[in-house]
């Protein structure tokens, strides 16, 4: 019966009880001195629940680029239209990327956490500092075409075996999809079946850690309240990165896609923002870009005037690659996550977080949460602990909607604009 009742409720409503239950927790334990509980039997817990994330995240990205860049096979019958998409789809996510990272950079909301509380917390992550500072000393020294050698691994399996050389397995996943694609469908069938079951296997995994997640951030946030003593001020930032997050989402939906509709096509900005609304509610709703793609291709098509063609190419393409929505949001999570914990990001960590986003969002399943292992494996990538998740998950089911709305209405610009040309 208990179990019938709490499989009623939303994922995101378990994930946010886990929080709230998770600070009762920590705040209990401060009042009654029972740190050491909370370190030996709660916090243990939450760990789990980022190793299930670290776990799968090599696995998903891996297969799901492999999937989607042999999936672009059509390209080959709309070389021309192909090319452009994916450039236009590359551009869009980064301005998205940089747009996050810039309005990270300018309200700083992981800085108004009390003074004295960072400093505990940088105490409590110093190695990790004191690495940082190391590995940016060495960059220095190195030659301007050094990142190469973080982009190509020497040993695929190596690359494989540490979370933070993720870029290496992209760059590895990509090169073994396009080759697939240079060779006859016939021969690389079986293999490219496989992928797809693999990936299923995969997705399914995912649920299952999912919802372990309202425990995971229950324990989590427990330990959280212990590191930071109770101080409030954390909750202050919490909600100005959660209003960062919305300006940034809203930008891109009011102002840069509508900019991108008058430059580049005919189409009435109006007209375009009235078609989508319904649309943008489905995926608010949804919170799915794979789930709402029916419902894309309709309005499209029957509102805006794409051929069919062009909305049955580059809407699936987009579905498969492009996450502006996601991509922008996991830009300022980095920087707030960061700016917690008190670790400095150099430009090379900006620079690593903008490619990394970029590619794995290639690699980002388009279902709900499927963002959390891609936003762990960035967090780890740049040198940041992956337990710093757990600040932002019991506030992210609702920018999770909203990045989805973002992210349709993404696809839906480049497909007009890919018609209009």
């Amino acid at each position: 019966m208990i179990k019938r009742k709490l499989s009623a409720i939303p994922l995101y409503l378990q994930i946010l009880l886990g929080m709230i239950v998770g600070i009762i927790i920590g705040l209990i334990a401060l009042f009654i001195n029972g740190e050491r509980f909370i370190q030996d039997w709660i916090r243990p817990w939450g760990q789990l629940f980022i190793r299930l994330l670290q776990l799968i995240a090599i696995p998903l990205v891996f297969i799901s680029l492999v999937n989607g860049v042999s999936g672009l096979k059509d390209i080959s019958k709309f070389s021309k239209m192909g090319g452009k998409t994916i450039l236009i789809y590359i551009f869009t996510t980064a301005f998205a990327v940089l747009l996050g990272l810039g309005l990270g950079l300018a309200v700083k909301p992981g800085e108004l956490v009390d003074q004295s509380q960072i400093v505990h917390i940088q105490e409590d992550y110093y190695s990790i500092a004191e690495q940082k500072k190391q590995e940016a000393a060495e960059t220095q020294k190195q030659g301007p075409l050094a990142f190469l050698n973080d982009i190509v691994p020497n040993n695929i399996v190596g690359a494989a075996a540490d979370n933070s050389k993720m870029l290496q397995v992209i760059f590895f996943a990509i090169f073994f999809g396009i080759a697939s694609l240079t060779i006859p469908p016939e021969k690389v069938k079986p293999v490219l079946s496989l992928f797809n079951g693999l990936n299923e296997i995969i997705l399914r995994m995912i649920d299952y850690i999912i919802r372990f997640a309202p425990l995971g951030v229950a324990a989590l946030m427990a330990g959280l309240i212990i590191d930071f003593k109770g101080d409030a001020s954390v909750f202050g930032a919490l909600a100005v990165y959660a209003l960062t997050v919305v300006v940034a989402l809203f930008s891109l939906i009011f102002f840069f896609y509508p900019a991108l509709i008058h430059i580049f096509t005919q189409t009435r900005v109006k007209k375009f923002l009235k078609a989508m609304y319904p649309v943008q509610l489905f995926a608010f709703t949804t919170s799915s870009s794979a789930a709402t793609l029916p419902v894309t291709m309709e309005t499209v098509e029957k509102e805006l005037g794409v051929a069919k063609d062009t909305a049955s190419f580059v809407l699936p393409v987009g579905t498969t690659i492009n996450m502006d929505g996601t991509s922008c949001y996991q830009a300022i999570a980095v920087l707030f996550i960061a700016q917690v914990l008190g670790i400095e990001l150099g430009l090379i960590q900006l620079l690593t977080i903008l490619l990394m986003t970029i590619l794995s969002s290639i690699g980002t399943p388009a279902i709900p949460g499927g963002s959390y292992v891609i936003l762990t494996m960035v967090l780890t990538s740049v040198g940041i602990p992956a337990e710093g998740l757990a600040l932002i998950l019991g506030i992210d089911r609702p920018l999770d909607m909203l990045r989805t709305a973002v992210n349709v209405t993404g696809d839906a610009t480049v497909a007009i604009i890919i018609d209009k040309k």
